[in-house]
């Protein structure tokens, strides 16, 4: 795959994060043994870190930002593509080097790549310890037990009901801004070039009652914006029961806000009220849609709260229909391309967008990738993850057709559509100059202490003078240039 730094344009598998845990009570905890955690791919993959943080908090670990100083090290991975595969096992070589200077160490393998090779994976690479699954977190602090006494322990059982709704995560690598909230797990889309739904099982919804209370939290503690995560968000569904009243320390709490929809079923738009109404001050982002199940509902939503982000990443992985269904997205070209008439009629056209594409697709002729790229054209994404698609074992592409498009066709392929979404993308940012953006500041530009940065509504990264503003505020910010990443400009108030 080509990568292009300026852009965000990298499939979420190959980023890679080492999550620095802020709190300083837990860097210099004494007496406790230390848990070192990398994350690797998407959002719920960082969001699930700080599920087992939690948990392994409780367990009596505190955390450290050094792998050289833990007694345990977790890496959460992903297994979305070979290459995301690759990086783990690259990553373990360093680790087979420090385990000989610390044999004491144990080292564990988390997420979708630990269920989908499962036992195998103690066998492969010899410096693993401890194998578990997404659905196995609760049961880490029993594994880590197990491998001290010199056993090699693993758990990749998938739940049908786990959620981890009750657990409070541990907010690692925080800016104390931005968070991110799981709404659910699993998926029920059988793409068929996807591995997810063999290694997250099967689709369930979390308690809404539980959402509000973890984002209203957030939101009392200082965050200001929180994204709202699942593997496909517009399927969330929840048979509503009366909640018990919230609590904090034992007392009951009468500072949350109401839930609107009452008894019955609550659906995606339904939740993204609740959450929109705890405050005007708390942006709400999702991810991510399908375009099989977003509606005009959310669509409305969306519209009626200024605190909802006019932003959408709307995956459509090809353009044309007899590859989409090649892929079993269960929908077809017209279809996607009403949905985006939708998002521009009810939002408008400065509502971001962003998608997800695959060249070379098994079968995928020259007139099928071109049609990707005028579906691209149609659309004009501000941004987009973008890869050539990569066969992975188990899944129905990999058992029913061949993989039969040449690398170098692939990555030609790629190359076209990476060089017309960087078209795209400064197109779309340059409509933004002159404008004015509300901006919720990050915190420092990475390549000066000078500018702040934050992001506006569309989710692009705005930079701008530091002056006296701080971490935390919301500014408005006037355009004056942009790349074909980010937007440049000066306060105007705050």
């Amino acid at each position: 795959m080509t990568l292009i730094p300026e852009l965000t344009i990298l499939q979420p598998a190959d980023k890679e994060q080492i999550d620095l845990p802020r709190t300083s009570e837990e860097e210099l905890a004494v007496g406790k043994k230390r848990l070192y955690i990398e994350s690797y791919g998407c959002q719920m993959n960082f969001a699930d870190s700080e599920i087992v943080a939690a948990v392994m908090r409780n367990a009596g670990f505190a955390t450290t930002s050094s792998a050289e100083d833990a007694d345990l090290i977790f890496l959460n991975t992903c297994a979305i593509r070979d290459n995301a595969e690759q990086k783990v096992r690259n990553r373990l070589k360093h680790l087979t080097g420090l385990k000989r200077q610390k044999p004491e160490l144990l080292v564990g393998m988390l997420g979708c790549m630990a269920e989908r090779l499962k036992t195998k994976l103690l066998e492969e690479e010899k410096v693993v310890d401890i194998v578990a699954g997404p659905d196995a977190y609760r049961d880490i602090p029993k594994l880590v037990e197990e491998a001290e006494s010199g056993q090699k322990a693993v758990n990749v059982f998938l739940s049908r009901e786990e959620t981890y709704a009750d657990i409070s995560p541990i907010r690692l690598n925080s800016n104390g801004v931005t968070a991110f909230v799981s709404i659910m797990r699993g998926c029920d889309n059988m793409c068929s070039f996807c591995v997810v739904p063999f290694t997250r099982g099967r689709e369930r919804s979390r308690d809404p009652h539980s959402i509000v209370r973890e984002a209203q939290d957030l939101f009392d503690r200082g965050y200001r914006e929180v994204t709202l995560l699942g593997q496909n968000v517009d399927s969330y569904k929840w048979e509503d029961t009366p909640p018990a009243p919230p609590t904090r320390g034992g007392v009951a709490d009468a500072g949350n806000p109401p839930l609107v929809g009452g008894a019955g079923s609550v659906n995606f738009a339904q939740l993204l009220e609740r959450v929109a109404q705890i405050h005007p001050d708390l942006r709400v982002r999702f991810s991510t849609s399908h375009p099989k199940d977003i509606t005009d509902d959310v669509l409305h939503t969306m519209a009626r709260y200024d605190n909802i982000c006019k932003y959408i990443h709307l995956p459509a992985q090809s353009g044309n229909s007899r590859v989409l269904k090649l892929m079993n997205r269960t929908y077809d070209r017209p279809w996607y391309i009403e949905k985006i008439n939708s998002i521009r009629r009810i939002l408008g056209d400065d509502c971001g967008i962003s998608t997800d594409m695959i060249s070379g697709f098994c079968t995928e002729t020259e007139e099928e990738h071109q049609e990707s790229l005028s579906l691209m054209d149609y659309v004009r994404y501000d941004y987009a993850y973008m890869f050539a698609y990569s066969e992975r074992p188990g899944t129905l592409a990999a058992k029913k057709y061949a993989d039969d498009i040449p690398e170098d066709v692939k990555k030609r392929r790629l190359n076209e559509i990476i060089a017309r979404q960087l078209e795209h993308s400064a197109a779309r940012n340059q409509r933004h100059i002159g404008q004015v953006q509300r901006v919720l500041i990050e915190g420092p530009s990475k390549r000066s202490d000078d500018f702040l940065c934050g992001r506006n509504d569309q989710n692009k990264m705005v930079v701008f003078p530091k002056g006296d503003h701080q971490k935390g505020q919301y500014v408005n910010v006037r355009v004056t240039e942009c790349t074909s990443a980010t937007l440049l400009g000066e306060v105007i108030n705050s």
